[in-house]
């Protein structure tokens, strides 16, 4: 058989990459990784973790003005600083890449911090002109945000890239787009204090998410105070007075200091040779791979992002773990993309499993829908008016559950959990016949549709000496 330099090559060391590696090195594979930024890919460096941090530090202004109504006296309200957040950030997401990269050499990964593009089918091109022969490519340069629409002016707007490290924390805010990005940056920076107005092509938020979680989302960032339009795109973007001044669609034109465009992202694949080595792509850009990530070219995969399957940082893990037992660890290994919990990091944040109402309407005969909207514990003495909504979605011919949706607090956390119910085919009986711990908020989802547990919800949530009907 022919030598390589290497059994793999890893182009981009993300999530997906950094595993893939890693696992291979482990399964005795000799791996090399390029990465021309820094180590750790979009999720640690400008992705979840930063963007974590960051709804986090939202959320304190809440807590400050809850905390009164637990008998706590606050002399006055916290001022928050922008510039510490951002430094205090940075040296999160350093000491996070740190531990990627040592994770690496720890393995025995060759790590070159360089841009690498494909010459033919088993070999690389480093930025300083050398080639790197290898038995397996491994493609896991994720996506970059797109400036979309083509507007005149657009140069001048942030992408989801640049808004971390802004110099200076804007008072008026542009976001453009109404998917999950874009809705977590609006309720970041409204609980901030900036003031935001969000745009966007659709009639609503969260396209693709569960309709009533849609509209659980929409109130609470009116509630917040973004200023919501729908139906609606700039038009233009101009320097004025100092700041911006965006046209838009509707005749409007709004002055503020950044406009943030989040209208989508798109695999990072121009100028990497793949058309060269005969890798096909689908008409987005994206890498056409099958169940085991392999592309049409024997030697050569892809993970993550880059191939548009479902991009969301452990789908990337998994698929880069899978790819390295498949290649070195004889288990091969094919990732089925289903029932795969998700998040929106808004305040209240939505977590959500399976399939929506709308989606399972369109598939069985017979759905049936449990729902509930309550008061928090917490608000009744805080006096915050918000709601915690959850809804269940059942096969009504099998009684399994198909998806589950929750907006409130901890709404990630309990996805994440009752994902495995979901993906072990979990009936309606099932929750049914789970004991409840109470109380907590995720007491609700093993009680949805029994009058009994309803009338003691509605007591909790009704406060002292008022009055509720009972079963």
């Amino acid at each position: 058989m022919k030598d390589f330099d290497v059994d793999l090559f890893v182009i981009g060391a993300g999530s997906g990459g950094v595993r893939a590696a890693r696992i291979a090195a482990g399964h005795g594979a000799k791996v090399m990784v390029a990465e021309e930024f820094r180590v750790g890919g979009t999720c640690v460096i400008r992705g979840c973790v930063p963007k974590k941090l960051y709804v986090y530090a939202s959320r304190f202004a809440d807590a400050f003005e809850d905390a009164a109504g637990f008998g706590w006296q606050l002399p006055q309200m916290p001022r928050f600083g922008w510039r510490a957040l951002v430094d205090a950030k940075e040296r999160e997401i350093s000491r996070l890449s740190g531990l990627y990269r040592l994770n690496l050499e720890h393995a025995g990964v060759a790590i070159v911090a360089t841009r690498a593009v494909l010459e033919d089918r088993h070999s690389v091109r480093l930025a300083d002109g050398r080639v790197v022969s290898a038995r397996h490519i491994l493609v896991a340069t994720g996506a970059r945000p797109v400036l979309e629409p083509a507007i005149p002016g657009r140069e001048l707007a942030i992408t989801s890239n640049e808004v971390f490290d802004l110099e200076k924390f804007p008072e008026r805010m542009v976001i453009v787009g109404g998917g999950y990005i874009a809705v977590e940056f609006a309720s970041v920076f409204a609980r901030l204090g900036t003031k935001v107005t969000q745009v966007m092509r659709a009639e609503n938020v969260l396209r693709g998410f569960d309709d009533d979680m849609r509209e659980g989302v929409h109130d609470a960032l009116a509630k917040a105070g973004v200023k919501l339009l729908f139906a609606t795109l700039p038009t233009r973007i101009e320097k004025a007075d100092g700041g911006l001044r965006v046209g838009l669609s509707n005749g409007e034109e709004i002055a503020c200091e950044e406009v943030m465009i989040a209208t989508g992202r798109k695999p990072a694949t121009a100028g990497l040779g793949l058309e060269k080595a005969g890798v096909e792509l689908d008409p987005l850009g994206a890498v056409k791979v099958d169940a085991y990530s392999k592309t049409n070219v024997d030697s050569i995969y892809a993970v993550g992002d880059v191939t548009n399957r479902v991009n969301l940082t452990p789908v990337a893990i998994r698929e880069g773990h899978a790819l390295a037992d498949t290649l070195f660890g004889g288990k091969p290994t094919a990732v089925v993309h289903t029932d795969i919990p998700t998040a929106v990091f808004a305040t209240p944040e939505l977590g959500t499993v399976g399939l929506t109402e709308h989606a399972a309407r369109a598939i069985f005969a017979i759905v049936d829908i449990y729902t509930a909207s309550f008061r928090p514990l917490k608000a009744t003495l805080s006096g915050r008016a918000e709601k915690t909504i959850m809804k269940l979605v059942v096969d009504g011919e099998t009684d399994r559950v198909l998806g589950v949706h929750i907006l409130g607090e901890a709404a990630a956390e309990m996805a994440q959990l009752l994902a495995i119910a979901v993906k072990m085919g979990a009936r309606k009986a099932d929750f049914d016949a789970t004991m409840a711990l109470h109380p907590t908020a995720a007491e609700e989802l093993v009680t949805l549709g029994t009058r009994a547990a309803r009338y003691e919800r509605e007591v909790l949530e009704a406060g002292p000496g008022a009055a509720v009907a009972e079963p």
